[in-house]
């Protein structure tokens, strides 16, 4: 008896920062992490589980970050520091595969958090890392994907609805990422099926659990053995060739 295969534990993961310089090294000048948004999936289906938070960075938020992300310094004087939350966002992600758009950017500055903390080590000890910047670069190079390569732009190319996205959010685009992912890597990428009808789409018609049991015909011994003798009437039957 086999063991068997262990769960695929995966989370698709953004992060926001005080500032979008990205200067050499895991320090980028100095910006600090100051909102993580994650989503998991197992075997490739979303479980529903998330983890979200917003960190007082105890540094000012650039102005041009704050017109990506909408976040502003006076927002987060009342979040906790990066400190307060290692602990469970490390639980959260620890022996993970990850999965981030432009994940040398990501995990350069979770690097550096836990660095300044003093703990965990990096990312890349812990969790594996799928960039999927570098997917669909790939794509791109054999011609499966056109056009820019941005998150909006795969979005518009896999005809995914981010028309709810106007600001970037580190869980929104967590969400939104996962799709991607998905129709990247091989998902369902033309039939859509809903669980209800709630959006005027055709819904997944369910039996009720209490209808009665398929019945099974089983062929009787006298059966069997007409079978066998016809069988054996073919000549050059495929089945009892040797390759």
């Amino acid at each position: 008896m086999t063991d068997a295969t262990p769960p695929l534990r995966q989370i698709v993961f953004d992060t926001e920062t005080t500032g979008m310089n990205q200067g050499v090294g895991p320090h980028y000048l100095g910006h600090r992490v100051i909102e993580i948004g994650c989503v998991e999936m197992i075997n490739r289906k979303l479980t529903g589980r998330t983890y979200h938070v917003f960190i007082r960075p105890d540094r000012p938020v650039d102005e041009e970050a704050i017109q990506v992300h909408g976040i502003t310094d006076e927002f987060l004087l009342d979040k906790p520091e990066f400190a307060q939350i290692a602990d469970e966002f490390f639980d959260f992600i620890c022996g993970a595969e990850l999965i981030a758009h432009n994940a040398t950017f990501d995990i350069g500055f979770l690097d550096y958090e836990f660095e300044m903390l003093g703990r965990f080590g990096k990312v890349t000890d812990h969790c594996s890392v799928i960039d999927t910047l570098k997917v669909a670069r790939e794509k791109k190079n054999r011609g499966e994907i056109q056009g820019n390569l941005n998150l909006d732009a795969l979005c518009r190319f896999y005809g995914i609805d981010n028309s709810h996205r106007t600001l970037h959010g580190a869980l929104l685009d967590s969400e939104i990422l996962a799709d991607v992912y998905l129709y990247m890597t091989g998902g369902q990428t033309k039939l859509q099926f809903n669980s209800g009808n709630s959006d005027g789409g055709e819904a997944i018609r369910r039996l009720p659990a209490e209808r009665a049991t398929t019945r099974v015909i089983r062929a009787c011994t006298e059966e069997l053995e007409s079978h066998k003798e016809r069988m054996a009437a073919v000549s050059d039957a495929i089945w009892y060739r040797s390759s």
